[in-house]
């Protein structure tokens, strides 16, 4: 285990905890309820299948990690069942809504009202300032402005970064970035937050105070969490770890432990 490993490490789960079964499907309460969904690249020779028919569901208040190899489909899944790209076939029921059954722009609110994003590349604004990255996304919200730049310079100084609040992507480092963009994601109170690799540009101890971050919106807030990851270091993080390989489901409750170096 490097230093960074066991910087990460959280606290140790009880044993009751650690060994307590998710509930049956029928006495969940689901934020997401997917149900067949199927996805392909391309056409003809070159068209290549990336979900294949995947029943998917998330409970609500709970963090679930979806890992699994390059190419297996994870990314592609998160982007389905949070409204970013359509599936071929299949249903989405979040929050109690058929999410595809929408119109383009009433999956917009939706993802507005409902959803927080984090996402590998930043997508942060180079001409804002870490303040209004998270202000603009407030005011689309509907936050009244006397609210917007106090809840920015909160959130910024929950991830350490109350000495960067004016500063330029620009002038930040990719682990700042990445800071400000989970910063943002949190900041409205989702009631769904999806993540796509939230700790890919954080080292040890920041990536451990971003999934504290997450974990406390889950369960203080009530949010549901749904990351994909390749970051073994975010298992014991995780209230249910879903395996994916070659577009299949291969696990619902993998054990944490095996994730674990």
């Amino acid at each position: 285990m490097t230093p960074a490993d066991q910087t990460l490490a959280p606290p140790r789960q009880d044993a009751a905890r650690a060994s307590e079964a998710p509930p049956s499907a029928h006495k969940r309460d689901l934020a997401i309820d997917a149900r067949e969904l199927t996805k392909s690249f391309g056409k003809g020779a070159a068209r290549v299948e990336i979900l294949k028919g995947i029943d998917f569901q998330v409970e609500v208040g709970e963090i679930a990690l979806v890992m699994g190899p390059s190419g297996s489909g994870k990314s592609t899944l998160l982007a389905a069942v949070s409204g970013l790209m359509k599936p071929d076939s299949g249903s989405v029921v979040s929050l109690g809504t058929d999410l595809w059954a929408l119109s383009r722009g009433e999956i917009d609110k939706f993802r507005l009202r409902n959803c927080g994003f984090v996402f590998q590349g930043f997508n942060l604004f180079p001409a804002l300032t870490a303040s209004q990255q998270i202000e603009v996304l407030l005011k689309f919200a509907g936050v009244k402005r006397a609210e917007r730049r106090e809840t920015a310079v909160a959130m910024l100084k929950a991830v350490g970064l109350g000495h960067r609040i004016d500063y330029r992507p620009e002038k930040l480092s990719g682990g700042e970035k990445q800071r400000v963009a989970i910063a943002r994601a949190l900041a409205k109170k989702p009631r769904l937050v999806f993540a796509d690799e939230p700790t890919s540009a954080l080292d040890g101890e920041n990536g451990q105070l971003a999934m504290e971050l997450l974990r406390k919106a889950a369960k203080e807030q009530g949010a549901t969490v749904l990351c994909v990851t390749h970051d073994v270091r975010l298992a014991q993080y995780a209230d249910r770890i879903i395996t994916i390989e070659d577009g299949l489901i291969t696990s619902t409750d993998a054990d944490p432990n095996s994730f674990v170096h």
